[in-house]
């Protein structure tokens, strides 16, 4: 049974809290309750974000514990993992162990009982440590969530517990070389064979294949009244005949490949399908709003490390009589870049307690926000590091360097921005088409 579940109000830590002593946070807008306790309110020492108010009390216990683990593992072992081509199983294993990979996952196949609030505060947690598991967005919230949605008991046994546990990961592959963010032009195919399913088809920029027992494949099939083809989802095992990958050389620091697949007549059995062959697009989007979720999770995790490396640095590195960070030149940057990280925050929050409400409509929407705010509020804070620390914030020893590609990827992916910008226009605002 996992540790951390909604009934649980105090998740096991991953060890001793190692967190640094600590400085108040900014002044609440209305007084405390005469039996609040003030130091719950303080953050670390190096990590402006802080614990927000609007948390309960188990959320604020859940994000302590990861936060904990997270600091026994830290950057440097992340960068030792990416340096050495190996991967981040250490640290996804103690996690699984813990009960935070699944905690999203119902409580009767080994999940937590939680939802993508849960799961988005793991991921950031682990991100602000230095050490975010990309694979997170992937296994347990695409994956995890469609299958516990729309699977049948059959797929629910076999995956969930697994996927709950870390012994098993999942890949997801949508992405197309001739679609690029347009879903309507996805070419893989697949077709009834008796009681079979054939695919055949491409896909691009798929993270971890290499590592995943089986990537759940989009692909599109023919509707028997209409004629026209709608997506369907299908679990495909790594090893499935018919199913290849090459790996693409990325210009990114990452434990995790991205790869190419080809899907040469690859023949399934008819309980690969995911749910019902009619309900594909609802089970499709069912999983890209975790996706966007947890994509901010990821971007926001990554800013606030980059924040804090900055804010340290600006505090104690001192060229004049005061620290840099006395100068306002400095440190109005970083405060900007405060700001606009705990406005995204707000966002992904309202997303994810919108989807684990089970409003799809306007999880949609504020998963598309908040996706898109966190990601800007990533580049700008991993910029702003960078510039902060100068010439030191490219060096090796600092590890800021390769966030500037990696903070780029929330801009990019799994949806750009200006497809973003559409979405809103277009659904939130009513305007038209140009496409």
């Amino acid at each position: 049974m996992s540790d951390v579940k909604r009934s649980s109000p105090t998740p096991r830590p991953g060890g001793p809290d190692t967190a640094r002593p600590h400085t108040p946070g900014p002044t609440p807008l209305t007084p405390l309750p005469p039996k609040a306790e003030p130091h719950r309110n303080r953050r670390p020492r190096g990590d402006p974000m802080g614990t927000p108010t609007i948390e309960s009390e188990e959320h604020r216990a859940l994000r302590k514990a990861v936060a904990a683990l997270g600091s026994r593992y830290g950057r440097e072992y992340f960068a030792r993992v990416v340096a050495e081509g190996a991967h981040t199983d250490d640290l996804w294993s103690e996690a699984a162990r813990l009960g935070y990979l699944g905690v999203n996952l119902p409580e009767e196949h080994g999940g937590g009982g939680g939802g993508i609030v849960e799961l988005s505060i793991v991921l950031e947690e682990l991100g602000a440590a230095g050490c975010p598991l990309l694979m997170m967005v992937v296994s347990p919230a695409i994956c995890g969530t469609v299958i516990a949605r729309f699977g049948t008991e059959e797929q629910k046994r076999t995956w969930l517990p697994g996927l709950a546990d870390g012994s098993r990961k999942m890949a997801f592959g949508i992405t197309e070389p001739d679609a690029g963010s347009n879903s309507h032009r996805i070419t893989t195919t697949a077709r009834k064979d008796g009681e079979d399913w054939v695919l055949n088809g491409r896909k691009v920029f798929i993270s971890g294949v290499d590592i995943a027992d089986a990537t759940l494949i989009v692909g599109r099939t023919e509707d028997a009244r209409t004629g026209r083809l709608k997506p369907c989802l299908f679990i495909v095992p790594r090893d499935t005949p018919g199913f290849g990958r090459s790996p693409i050389a990325m210009e990114l620091s990452a434990p995790e490949k991205q790869f190419e697949l080809t899907l040469d007549e690859v023949r399934l059995p008819a309980d690969a399908l995911i749910g019902d062959e009619d309900a594909g697009l609802l089970q499709l989007f069912a999983g890209l709003n975790p996706e966007r979720i947890m994509t901010a999770a990821f971007a926001l995790g990554m800013g606030r490390y980059a924040l804090g490396r900055a804010v340290d640095y600006a505090r104690t590195r001192q060229v004049w009589k005061e620290p840099i960070g006395a100068h306002q030149a400095v440190a109005h940057p970083l405060a900007q870049a405060h700001i606009e990280l705990e406005l995204a925050r707000l966002m992904m929050q309202k997303a994810a307690h919108l989807y684990d409400a089970g409003d799809d409509l306007a999880a949609g929407e504020a998963a598309n926000m908040a996706k898109y705010a966190a990601a800007e509020a990533a580049v700008h804070a991993v910029d702003q590091a960078v510039h902060t620390l100068g010439g030191n914030g490219l060096t090796q020893e600092y590890g800021l360097g390769s966030m500037i590609t990696a903070a780029r990827v929330a801009r990019i992916a799994p949806v750009s921005r200006e497809m973003i910008l559409n979405f809103v226009s277009h659904q939130s605002l009513g305007l038209p088409k140009s496409y």
